[in-house]
C-alpha cells in the first residue's frame, strides 16, 4: 500500500486524542506542510473509502493550499487538480508519474505524531483548526475560559488549538469539556495563564 503509514498515524492521533497533526514534504524543491486531519466535528468525509484528509500548504505561502482525502492506497483527487497544484507536467505515462508522486509522499508520512512540531507547522495547524471551528484564523490570543451554556461541550478543534498554543493552560482545564478557551485577534487582549485561571475562579 502506497500510503500505508496513514493507518498507523491516524490510530496514534486517535489514541492521543488529537484531530490534527503535521509533517513536511518536499517536491520539486518546494517545501509543503502537510496537515493530516481526522473526520470529526465539522470535518466531513466525502468519499466513503477516505481514511483522513490531507491538507497541503506551501511553506512560503500558507494560503496556497490543496485539500484532498486519502486512504492507504491513494490520494482521492482529480488527477488534473493534483498535477496543477504540484506542477506535474502532462505526459503519456501520467499514471506512472502520479504513482511515483504518491510513493514519494508515502515515504515521508510518519507512523506517529511528532512531539515537537516547528513554529511554522504549529501556525498552519492553528490556522486550519480555527477555520474548522468557524473562527477567524487570526484569533490566536487567549483572553479567558468560559463555561458553555446549556450543557454545551468544548469542540475538539478548540481543544487542539489550545494544546498547541497554550499547553499549560489546556492541562488545567482538559478534563472539563464544558469549558471552552476564548481567542481574539488583538494581541493586547491576551492574558497569561495565571490571570485566566484566577479570573475564572472568581
Amino acid at each position: 500500500m502506497l500510503l500505508e503509514n496513514l493507518r498507523q498515524l491516524k490510530e496514534d492521533m486517535r489514541n492521543k486524542g488529537w484531530t490534527i497533526c503535521s509533517f513536511l514534504f518536499k517536491y520539486k524543491k518546494i517545501e509543503y506542510i502537510v496537515l493530516v486531519k481526522r473526520f470529526v466535528g465539522t470535518e466531513k468525509r466525502i468519499d466513503k473509502y477516505a481514511l483522513v484528509k490531507l491538507h497541503f500548504m506551501k511553506a512560503n505561502n500558507l494560503s496556497d493550499e490543496l485539500q484532498v482525502e486519502a486512504n492507504v492506497k491513494k490520494l482521492i483527487v482529480d488527477p488534473k487538480k493534483l498535477r496543477e497544484y504540484f506542477g506535474i507536467e502532462y505526459r503519456e505515462n501520467l499514471g506512472n508519474i502520479l504513482q511515483q508522486f504518491t510513493e514519494n509522499l508515502g515515504r515521508v508520512i510518519p507512523t506517529k505524531m511528532s512531539e515537537n512540531s516547528s513554529k511554522m507547522e504549529k501556525s498552519a495547524m492553528v490556522r486550519s483548526l480555527s477555520k474548522s471551528d468557524s473562527e477567524d484564523p487570526n484569533k490566536i490570543y487567549c483572553n479567558k475560559v468560559r463555561r458553555n451554556r446549556d450543557g454545551g461541550q468544548r469542540s475538539e478543534f478548540n481543544s487542539d488549538k489550545t494544546r498547541l498554543l497554550r499547553p499549560m493552560l489546556f492541562r488545567a482545564f482538559c478534563n472539563d469539556k464544558s469549558i471552552s478557551f476564548c481567542y481574539y485577534a488583538d494581541k493586547e487582549m491576551e492574558n497569561d495563564d495565571a490571570t485566566i485561571i484566577r479570573n475564572f475562579s472568581k
